[in-house]
């Protein structure tokens, strides 16, 4: 997947979204066809620094994708060049007009470390969030290619336990290349449920340990954020606020 970025030294506030369409039967070769296509038409988006199109696995986290489930991941320079794009821009448009659902959010990163193509793109200063707010975390990984066996075995069991963990709201499994280009994105109720799951299951704790004894990754990026503000639904589920 393509990555675009305008570098800065400035940790200045920025502005971070994600949103996850998932497309009307009849449109999965269209949207396959953008995870080439559409990032030519983002490069030269204005105040976009940087932005990743994914695709989306099957069942939530399965080997193979759902040809229906996409995300657009992007940093910008400000809310009001987001709002320019939504409002004016026909890639989002499209996207709009062949999605079955549509979720948005706005997230604000309050840890990121590790590289995502080189670089952290959650590096930057936020104002104080609200009052007890959902949190949301990323976890992206280039798995080793002579690895990627002994990692596909034990993503069953551990995205499981994601999936039904106490508090979660929203997990799926997101990438950039099938197999090898692999993320998670979750969102939960409050920082006190994530941290018992980070903490206390023994599947994520047994998929730490492995990745740091078998050597899965050859770049991995760890980010938390706030989620400042959320709309529409996944699976018929509403997830506003």
């Amino acid at each position: 997947m393509l990555l675009a970025l305008r570098r800065s030294t400035n940790k200045i506030p920025l502005h971070t979204t994600l949103t996850i369409f998932t497309l009307t039967p009849g449109h999965t070769r269209w949207g396959l066809a953008q995870m080439g296509l559409g990032p030519r038409a983002l490069r030269s988006v204005p105040g976009l620094r940087f932005f990743q199109l994914l695709g989306s696995g099957a069942g939530g986290f399965g080997l193979w994708p759902n040809l229906r489930r996409y995300a657009l991941l992007a940093v910008w320079e400000s809310a009001e060049a987001a709002g320019h794009f939504r409002a004016t821009h026909p890639l989002w448009a499209a996207y709009q007009a062949r999605a079955a659902e549509t979720w948005s959010a706005v997230l604000a990163p309050f840890k990121a470390q590790g590289r995502w193509d080189g670089v952290n793109p959650f590096d930057y200063a936020i104002a104080p969030p609200p009052p007890n707010p959902r949190v949301a975390v990323l976890t992206r990984a280039s798995i080793n290619v002579l690895k990627s066996a002994s990692f596909w075995r034990f993503v069953r069991p551990t995205s499981a336990a994601l999936a039904t963990a106490e508090g979660v709201r929203l997990a799926v499994g997101l990438g950039e290349l099938p197999l090898v280009r692999q993320a998670t994105f979750s969102v939960w109720e409050s920082a006190e449920a994530m941290q018992r799951y980070a903490y206390h299951s023994p599947e994520h704790r047994e998929a730490m340990l492995r990745t740091r004894r078998e050597n899965w990754y050859s770049e991995e990026l760890f980010a938390r954020f706030y989620v400042l503000s959320s709309e529409g639904s996944v699976d018929g589920v509403t997830l506003a606020g």
